[in-house]
C-alpha cells in the first residue's frame, strides 16, 4: 500500500518534458487570468523547458509519483542579475530560481511554498549560502511567497523585456 501524499524533489528527466511544458501552459494561463504581464510573450516555451532539463536545470516535485510543480535551479548565471537597479545582499554564489509553475491539479494546495523549503535545502547542500529570484511586479501570488518565505527585496532587474522585482534570501 503506497503512502498518500508522497513529497519529492528531484532533478527533472527527459521523460518529464511533456507532463512539465503542460503544467507551463497552466501556469502561463493563469498568469492571463490573474491580469499579469508575466510570461505572455512567448516565453517560457518548450525549447526554454527541454533545455532546463538538458542542462540539468530543470527540477520537480512529485506527488505521488505525479509532477506537480517545476522549477528551474541554475547556479551563479543570470546576466540580468549584474545591474540591479539597488543592491544583492551578497555577492558570492547564488542559486537562481527561475520558472516555478504549479499543476492546475495540485493547485493552491501550499506546494509552491514547499518548494522553496526543498530549494533551500538544495542549496545548502550545494555549500551555496543565498537564492536569488526575481518575478513580475504583477505577480502577487509569487510576491506573497517571497514574502512570507522571508526574501529581502533588493531591487529591480531588467529582464525577459521587462522590468522585475528582485529577492536575495541568505541562508546562513
Amino acid at each position: 500500500m503506497t503512502k498518500k501524499n508522497e513529497i519529492h524533489f528531484r532533478k527533472a528527466e527527459t521523460s518529464d518534458i511533456n507532463a512539465v511544458w503542460e503544467i507551463i501552459q497552466q501556469s502561463i494561463e493563469r498568469r492571463r487570468k490573474d491580469g499579469s504581464q508575466q510570461w505572455q510573450n512567448g516565453y517560457p516555451n518548450l525549447q526554454t523547458v527541454e533545455s532546463d532539463v538538458e542542462k540539468g536545470f530543470g527540477h520537480v516535485l512529485t506527488v505521488d509519483g505525479e509532477v506537480a510543480v517545476f522549477v528551474a535551479l541554475i547556479f551563479n548565471d543570470e546576466p540580468a542579475y549584474s545591474s540591479i537597479e539597488g543592491a544583492w545582499l551578497t555577492n558570492g554564489e547564488f542559486v537562481v530560481v527561475h520558472r516555478v509553475a504549479v499543476s492546475e491539479n495540485f493547485a493552491g494546495q501550499g506546494l509552491a511554498k514547499k518548494l522553496f523549503d526543498y530549494i533551500e535545502d538544495f542549496t545548502k547542500s550545494q555549500n551555496v549560502l543565498s537564492i536569488k529570484v526575481d518575478t513580475n511586479y504583477d505577480n502577487l501570488a509569487m510576491l506573497k511567497i517571497l514574502e512570507s518565505k522571508g526574501y529581502t527585496y533588493c531591487g529591480e532587474v531588467f529582464l525577459a523585456g521587462g522590468v522585475r522585482k528582485a529577492f536575495e534570501k541568505v541562508l546562513i
